[in-house]
This record gives structure tokens, C-alpha cells and sequence, in this order.
């Protein structure tokens, strides 16, 4: 045999060999995962799994039932064997008569040329014989015997020709016969350790089962149970108020259901299901609640319970208990403007007020004059329970009182003159004093001031050393990468003590177990919208008597606790405003007026709000609209507003998404709206390698540098994509990989909606901004221009109002249209551009130490402008733009 022969048959063999061993790993895959699924019947029961979940099942069921008969049968059959293998007697059917005596015909042509009776035994069947001689077979399996006959004994003709290499000392080992059921053992062991396995964690199970029974057994709210059921059962609309701690949140909708609520009979005594609806003001609180509901009940999240937030819905058709931020629910008006799919909504932490809290208010007001069926509670942890109570009309309050545990208040003698410092003067004070456990939550403002608490704390101790007990810091705000935010979520070791620095999300959002002790200097970030500049505010201003009562109910969760306030007492009473101050009266309203008319409330100025907006608010809003073409000139909805308010965006977007879709230039703008809705949490820079992080932000600058940011956040995209969606690039690059796939899914559903209104990505712009063209290349050069210009009119489309000139002192702007001098934020690729942009586009203004605009792009072409803004600026703006841009062509032409 040839070296090539060899070779193929080594391969042949070793091919052979793998496909043995896959089978057996692929088998306990299999059985892995039908285990699995078996545990999830036991914990949810299979109507809980869903169908995809059901078949899957099934599929898999069935294939390893099929591997195992298999396995049975081969084995009973090598069982049997017995090595006489012998022809069957009529092996030739009888219509084939001709080939057996062809058979018996060759026979006597074999005896009459002397080769030897049939009898007679060829020198193969000698050896044959020989071997089978030096065998046990006993039962089946085939046994060596100890003393095996050597080979060269073997009486073999022609042997004498032969040399034989068995050696000794190279002994072949072979493998007894019984471990052909080795699979079986393995299988047979790993089933006893699942059964171990899961009736630990059946034993786990029950016991978390009843902690979780005894938790809510001992919550406030569980001894007025069946007081609350019959109160909801015989007022339509009802307030509860419950102090922070007291359950409501978490036990209310369970009571819902447990009373029976969500079962409708018809009038033919058949029974249908609705739904009951809990709002949350927070993304965060309303998956984080729906989680901890749906493990209380028993159910898979997404089943029974589940949530809705914006770009994300787990919930399905079974979902009977469903958390969604307000705002989610508002946008369900319209698809059902009467509720009728749902049997009760509780606006949870109503104190709040957020935006669309207050529009649910006023809708809920006219719909239950309709739907008689529908409940409604308005749940508030605080004292503005009247207000609610007057606003429907003094429908009865259900008061709970006392939290699951007290909280001391703590106040200061005198005023803080810097609550920063006396924030850490206070850590070390209960640090020292206060035995552990019990870790400490600090409430602050923002980002700056945790970052600067967090240094002093870090030199303090290591200047301390060992004189004092460890003291872990875990900061928590929306900038921080998701690895570090969940180091407050982490066991506090035994001997150390935990303190979290937080911004105003850990007041109802988010719940941190072991927190003992609460600090609260007394101040929040508010935004304020100013409808005549059109600008955002963030101004740091005293919380709220409501805020700080949340702040303090922090420390009461897992047992007694302690709340600092550094303020005075007389200063709570007298200086703190009892409601922080409503977002409606402080925010753009643009969003909210365009849903509404889309609803078909026309009449918005007389719209019944909680707290009426100022008329010069609605107002500026309108002529928003109007300018973007979502109104016509009767007030009423036009088909372009239509299709804006289908998109769960600004106005100013939709515009942007819809302009976008005309200029074949959808993907592009698809992705760069997507990344400007979370551009605030996109880069991160620590503060031991800022340096490195800012150059890599600027390496995202280097293709599109002369066209503004909307284009670097384009860049960062396209080169998250082209690497796989790698966690590593963006760890390499500073960016949080949490908030690029945020905005991954956000893209993903934005595109879904341009689809459902027809808005479709057209094959020729996929990849047109994924590469530059060559300089020899002048076609595709033209067309690459072409599609910047493109993105720039579609954006330019919606933002048009937010046009700003370069003054001629040249150190700052002046929007066009309000006059007012504005300056490129720092974080701007643009910033400290030489020679500056005569003329942008912004996304936002945000007043911080002067007039920022953020997220801006560069107008190169009036031309833009006069086709989509003409009819918004009057004739002097219009030639200050023509005079812009003239003067920077001049400037090319004249170096």
C-alpha cells in the first residue's frame, strides 16, 4: 500500500474517530438542555413557557428519546453476538432460481480444478479457526484471555515468509468491552447530580418562597389587604398614599389580582382577561419592579408580569400584570383611547409629576365617564394627596400608615456653608461612631460632585490606613459604565462598610440592600425649559419636602435605620418647597401638544391639566408644530403630523427621520438620531486617563472633522459595526458598551417604525458613508458629496429653528432667530475649530456656565436653509445666511 493509501486511510479513521466523540458531546448537550427545560416546567409550569419555548421542547424531547432507543438496541444486539455468523438458509428468494445454481455451479467448477472440497478449510479459515479457539465469549462480551498464543505459533502456510513485529514492551492496549456503556454511566451520573442539583435548589427555592412570603406579610400594606381590595372594588377612582417601604408599589397590583380583577365575564358568562397597568416615571424602576413582582408570583418575567419601556417590551399576550413608564402608556391612547383592554391603572409615585403623568391625569379624568369598568388608583408616597383627590372630583384617600421600619431624622444645628464637605465630614462621623453592617447612602447632584467626594474619601483613608474599618465607595450615576454600577448592588464583606454616592435615581429607582444610613444635603439638578429662548436650563436647587421624606424612607428597607439632613429643621419647614416643581411647567411641550392632537384634542389651551402650563409655553410650542408642518393653519393635525406622532421621538427627530427617507439617506440618519438620543452616556472618561480618552474621542473626528459632531457619532457607529459589536472596542476607545447597545435596540425599533409607516432604507445609501472615496475616483466622489449634503438637509429639516451665526468678534454665535448669543460646548469636535464655522446647526442649548450649544453641524450651503427654512425667517436672516456663506467661499477663493 502506497504512502497516499496510508494516508487517506489514517484520515478516514480519524474522521471515524471524531464523529464518534461528537456524537457523545452533542448527545450531552442534548441532555443538558432537555434537563433544563424540565426545571423550567417545574418552576413555571409548561402553560408559562411560550410556544417557541413548547416546540423547542418537544423537538428535543423527542430526538434524545430516538438516541437513547437507538442506544438500547445496539446494545441488546452486540449483546447477542456470538461470532457463528452464518447465511441464512434462503438467502435467494425462490423466484430466483437461476442464481442459485449459478452458486452450485461454481462450486463443482471450484472442485473438479482441485481447489479443495468445499469442506475443506483455505488457510484464512485455518487462522480464523485458530483465533477463535484462543477466545472466551461469555455473555456477549468479547474477552481476551491473560495468555494469548503467540502468533508465530500459529501452524499458517507460508508463515515461514513472515516476521512477525509484535513486541512485548510495545503492548497494544485494548479497551474491555463494558466500557461501551461508558455514555450511559455518564449520562446516568450526570442525572444524579441534576436530581441532587435540583433538589437543592428545590429546597432553595422553597425557602426563598418563604422569605419572600413572610417579606410581604410583614410590610405595612398587608394588614389593610382586604380593606384596600373593597375599597377598589366600590370607587372607581381611588387615592392611596403610603408612606416609602410600605409595599404599594410591589403588593398593590398583586392584591388586583388576586381579587380578580383581570377576569371579565361577557354576557355569554364566557370569560376574557384585561390587563392591569402600573407606571413607573423610571425606565430603571419599572423593569427593576416588574422583576421582583414576577419572582414573588411565581411567574417567568414576560408572561403573567411583565414591563413596557421605551425600545423595550417584555411583556406578551398572556401579560395580565404590566409595569410601563408613563409615557408608554400614554402613547398606548392611540391605539386604544378608552382602556377598554384594561381593568385598572395605578399611577404610581404620582408625587413626581412628570410630563406625561400629569397629561394621563387629565385624559383619565374624561375616560372614566366612558369606561364605568375601569379602575383607577393614583398612588403617592407623600402629602399632596388632597390636590389629587380635589382634581377628580374629592374622590376618597386610602391611607397606609408607617413604613416596614422607623427611620431617626437627623438635623443640623446651624447651616452648611459647603454641604460637600460637610457630606464627608459626616461619613467619617458614622464611620467611626456607628458599628457595621449597615452601609451609607449619599444623595448628590451630579456626576462632578460624586467624582470629587470620591477622591477626598479615597486620600482620607489611605492617609488613615488601618486606624480605621475599610470603607468600599461605590459611585452610581447614567454616565457610569455598567461594571461599576452594579458595585452597589455587591455584598458588603463582613468588617467593611459600603458608601454608595447617588444622584436623586436612587430615591425610588432603584433599591440597595443593606443602606442604613442616609445623608441628604438637601439639593437636586432640575432641567427648566424657557420657551422664550429656547433654551434648557440645569440648575442646582433645593429638593423638595416630598423628595426628602423619599430620601429618608431609603434607610428603612432591611431594618431601623438613620437619616442626616444638613440643613436646619426651620429650614425644611420654611425653605424647602413641599412639591418639587412639576415638569410640565418647566419643559418643552412640543412632544406632548403633537400627541394630543393626535388624539384628537384640538382645544389646548383649555385641556384640563393638573397644573395649567403658562399660555406663552403652549403657545411656543404650537408654533413649533406649525413651523415643522405637523399643523396647518386651522390648528388641526396634517398628514405629515400624523406620521411624526407615530414616532416616539421629538418632533424635530420625526421631522429629521421622515426628510431623511426622501433623500435616500434613511440608514445614515437612522443611525446618527439614534445616537443622539443617548449621546449624554456615550463617551467615558475616568479620571486617571483623560488624556488618552479625549484623544480617542478625536481619532472619531479625523474623517468628518470640517462637518460637526452628528457625523463623528455616525463614525462611531459604522466602526462599532465593522468590529462585531465588540465590548473590547469600545473598552479600547473609552465608550460605554451599554450604551451603544441601547442604542443598537433603539435603532433597531426605529427602523421597525419607518417600516410600518413606510419609510424604507433604500440598498443604494447602506454603505455610501462606510468608506471614503479614493481622489481619482470623481464619480463616486460626487456621490459621496452628494449624500453628506443629504444628511445635512434632513437634519437641518427638523433643526432649522436652531440656527446660530458666528458675530464678528468671532469668539461666539447669535441665533438667528432669538438673537441671543450662544458658544460651541467643550465636548464639541468643533470647539476651538480654526478658522471658526461661520455658520450651525445645534441640537440643544443647555445653560451650565454660559449658553451652550451641544451636538452642533456645520452649514456650508444656504441653500439648505432657503428651501426648508424660508418660510421661518424673515428677509434680514435670510441674507445674513447668504451673507455667511458667501464670505466662506470667498475665503477658499482667496486664501
Amino acid at each position: 500500500m502506497s504512502s497516499g493509501e496510508d494516508l487517506s486511510e489514517l484520515r478516514k479513521l480519524a474522521r471515524q474517530s471524531y464523529l464518534s466523540r461528537r456524537e457523545e458531546t452533542k448527545l450531552l448537550v442534548l441532555k443538558q438542555e432537555v434537563i433544563e427545560y424540565n426545571n423550567d416546567i417545574k418552576d413555571y409550569g409548561w402553560s408559562n413557557l411560550s410556544k417557541r419555548e413548547q416546540d423547542d421542547y418537544e423537538y428535543k424531547k423527542e430526538i434524545l428519546d430516538i438516541v437513547l432507543q437507538r442506544r438500547d438496541l445496539s446494545d441488546q444486539i452486540y449483546n447477542q453476538l456470538n461470532f457463528n455468523y452464518e447465511l441464512p438458509k434462503d438467502y435467494f428468494t425462490e423466484d430466483n432460481k437461476i442464481d442459485k445454481k449459478r452458486k452450485k455451479d461454481l462450486l463443482n467448477v471450484r472442485k473438479s480444478q482441485g481447489r479443495g472440497e468445499p469442506n475443506d478449510q483455505s488457510s484464512f479459515q485455518t487462522w480464523e479457526s485458530n483465533q477463535r479457539k484462543s477466545m472466551l465469549v461469555t455473555s456477549g462480551n468479547m474477552k481476551l484471555e491473560e495468555n494469548f498464543e503467540d502468533p508465530t505459533s500459529l501452524n499458517l502456510p507460508g508463515s515461514e515468509n513472515y516476521e512477525f513485529v509484535f513486541d512485548d514492551s510495545q503492548n497494544i492496549n485494548f479497551v474491555n468491552s463494558d466500557e461501551k456503556l461508558s455514555i450511559v454511566d455518564e449520562l446516568s451520573e450526570i442525572r444524579d447530580e441534576k436530581h441532587e442539583e435540583t433538589r437543592l435548589k428545590d429546597e432553595e427555592r422553597r425557602a426563598k418562597k418563604k422569605s419572600i412570603e413572610e417579606t410581604k406579610k410583614s410590610l405595612p400594606v398587608y394588614k389593610y389587604k382586604q380593606d384596600i381590595i373593597d375599597a377598589i372594588k366600590k370607587y372607581q377612582i381611588l387615592i392611596f398614599v403610603g408612606e416609602t417601604g410600605s409595599g404599594k408599589t410591589t403588593q398593590l397590583p398583586q392584591y388586583l389580582y388576586e381579587a380578580g380583577l383581570c377576569n371579565n365575564f361577557d354576557n355569554d358568562d364566557t370569560t376574557t382577561y384585561k390587563k392591569i397597568a402600573i407606571t413607573q416615571p423610571r425606565r430603571v424602576a419599572a423593569t427593576s419592579v416588574a422583576t421582583r413582582v414576577a419572582e414573588e408570583m411565581g411567574f417567568k418575567l414576560g408572561n403573567e408580569v411583565g414591563y413596557t419601556i421605551r425600545f423595550d417590551d417584555k411583556s406578551s399576550e398572556k401579560t395580565l400584570i404590566k409595569y410601563v413608564t408613563d409615557g408608554m402608556l400614554l402613547r398606548e391612547f392611540l391605539i386604544d383611547p378608552e382602556m377598554k383592554s384594561y381593568s385598572a391603572i395605578i399611577i404610581d409615585e404620582a408625587h413626581e409629576r412628570t410630563i406625561s403623568t400629569d397629561i394621563l391625569l387629565g385624559l383619565l379624568k374624561d375616560i372614566v365617564k366612558i369606561n364605568k369598568d375601569l379602575k383607577v388608583i393614583i398612588s403617592s408616597a407623600t402629602v399632596n394627596s388632597k390636590k389629587f383627590s380635589d382634581f377628580f372630583g374629592n374622590v376618597p384617600i386610602f391611607n397606609v400608615p408607617g413604613r416596614r421600619y422607623p427611620v431617626d431624622i437627623f438635623y443640623t444645628e446651624q447651616p452648611e456653608s459647603n454641604y460637600l464637605f460637610a457630606s464627608v465630614t459626616t461619613i467619617f462621623q458614622i464611620h467611626l461612631s456607628q458599628d457595621t453592617p449597615g452601609d451609607i447612602l449619599v444623595f448628590l447632584t451630579g456626576q462632578e460632585e460624586i467624582e470629587a467626594i470620591e477622591e477626598i474619601l479615597k486620600d482620607t483613608c489611605a492617609k488613615l490606613g488601618n486606624k480605621i474599618k475599610p470603607l468600599i465607595i461605590a459611585p452610581i450615576y447614567s454616565n457610569l459604565p455598567i461594571e461599576l454600577q452594579t458595585k452597589i448592588f455587591e455584598p458588603t464583606p463582613q468588617g467593611s462598610r459600603k458608601v454608595v454616592l447617588a444622584t436623586n435615581i436612587a430615591e425610588t429607582s432603584i433599591t440597595i440592600d443593606g443602606i442604613k444610613y442616609v445623608i441628604d444635603p438637601g439639593f437636586v439638578k432640575e432641567k427648566v425649559f424657557n420657551p422664550t429662548t429656547g433654551m434648557e436650563s440645569l440648575v442646582v436647587v433645593p429638593c423638595s419636602q416630598a423628595s426628602a421624606q423619599q430620601r429618608a424612607g431609603r434607610a428603612g428597607r432591611v431594618g431601623p435605620g438613620k437619616c442626616f439632613r444638613l440643613y436646619t429643621k426651620w429650614s425644611f419647614k420654611n425653605e424647602l418647597p413641599k412639591q418639587p416643581t412639576p415638569e410640565i411647567l418647566r419643559s418643552n411641550l412640543s412632544g406632548i401638544i403633537l400627541m394630543l392632537l393626535s388624539l384628537g384634542i384640538y382645544d389646548i389651551l383649555n385641556f384640563e391639566f393638573l397644573d395649567k402650563p403658562s399660555n406663552d409655553l403652549l403657545i411656543k410650542s404650537l408654533e413649533l408644530l406649525y413651523a415643522l408642518g405637523a399643523m396647518n393653519e386651522a390648528g388641526e393635525l396634517t398628514k405629515l403630523g400624523k406620521v411624526m406622532s407615530e414616532f416616539p421621538l421629538d418632533p424635530m427627530f420625526s421631522k429629521v427621520l421622515i426628510t431623511g427617507n426622501r433623500k435616500n439617506c434613511l440608514s445614515e440618519i437612522l443611525s446618527i438620531v439614534s445616537m443622539l438620543t443617548e449621546s449624554g452616556s456615550l463617551f467615558y472618561v475616568p479620571k486617571n486617563n483623560k488624556e488618552m480618552a479625549q484623544k480617542a474621542k478625536e481619532n472619531f473626528n479625523n474623517r468628518y472633522k470640517d462637518h460637526g459632531d452628528h457625523f463623528m457619532y455616525l463614525e462611531v457607529w459604522n466602526q462599532w459595526v465593522d468590529n462585531g459589536y465588540s465590548y473590547q472596542w469600545c473598552k479600547d476607545n473609552f465608550i460605554q458598551h451599554k450604551t451603544l447597545n441601547r442604542i443598537r435596540n433603539v435603532r433597531n425599533q426605529l427602523e421597525r417604525l419607518c417600516g410600518k409607516n413606510e419609510l424604507f432604507i433604500q440598498e443604494s445609501s447602506n454603505s455610501s458613508l462606510n468608506r471614503k472615496p479614493s481622489d481619482d475616483d470623481d464619480d463616486n466622489d460626487d456621490s459621496f458629496k452628494k449624500l453628506i449634503l443629504n444628511v445635512k438637509i434632513s437634519i437641518a429639516s427638523g433643526f432649522f429653528p436652531n440656527t446660530s451665526k458666528l458675530t464678528k468678534s468671532g469668539t461666539s454665535y447669535r441665533n438667528l432667530k432669538k438673537q441671543q448669543e450662544v458658544f460651541i460646548h467643550p465636548s464639541s469636535s468643533l470647539f476651538k475649530k480654526k478658522p471658526p464655522v461661520k455658520l450651525l446647526i445645534y441640537n440643544e442649548l443647555v445653560l451650565t456656565t454660559k449658553e451652550y450649544m451641544r451636538n452642533v453641524l456645520v452649514i456650508d450651503d444656504e441653500r439648505i436653509l432657503k428651501d426648508y427654512a424660508s418660510h421661518y425667517f424673515n428677509e434680514e436672516a435670510l441674507n445674513e445666511i447668504e451673507n455667511a456663506n458667501s464670505s466662506k467661499r470667498n475665503n477658499k477663493m482667496n486664501p
